[in-house]
């Protein structure tokens, strides 16, 4: 699988926009993140679920990886791109896209929210 491949599987899924994070393509849906492209075009990312990434390496080990640390352990999975199936990759995909459209929608806002002083109390003895 290219690249190019990669990047129209994740288009593909309703709703999805390409963006960029930390200089390479990413993928969202629902203003979440379900998949990015590594810099050099040789690795994918599907943002699995840590139950469902066990499933895809105990059955494709030779495809998908566990990112490294913390990410990894939290199920954000690594696709090696010219070892990718397209039937099996899609199947990842919509699991990852599923999770970003079944959370609520992150809302930023465009400035910082302002704290609010409290008076303070005085205990009456």
């Amino acid at each position: 699988m290219t690249s190019d491949e990669f990047r129209r599987l994740a288009l593909s899924m309703h709703g999805a926009v390409e963006g960029a994070h930390m200089g390479h393509p990413d993928f969202r849906a629902n203003g979440r993140i379900f998949a990015t492209l590594s810099a050099d075009d040789q690795q994918g990312m599907v943002k699995l679920t840590p139950e469902e990434q066990e499933e895809f390496l105990r059955t494709h080990p030779k495809m998908f990886v566990p990112a490294s640390g913390a990410w990894g352990r939290q199920g954000c999975t690594m696709v090696r791109l010219d070892a990718a199936e397209k039937a099996t990759l899609r199947g990842a995909m919509i699991l990852a896209w599923e999770q970003t459209t079944t959370k609520p929608r992150i809302r930023r806002s465009a400035t910082p929210a302002k704290s609010v002083a409290r008076p303070s109390r005085k205990h009456r003895t």
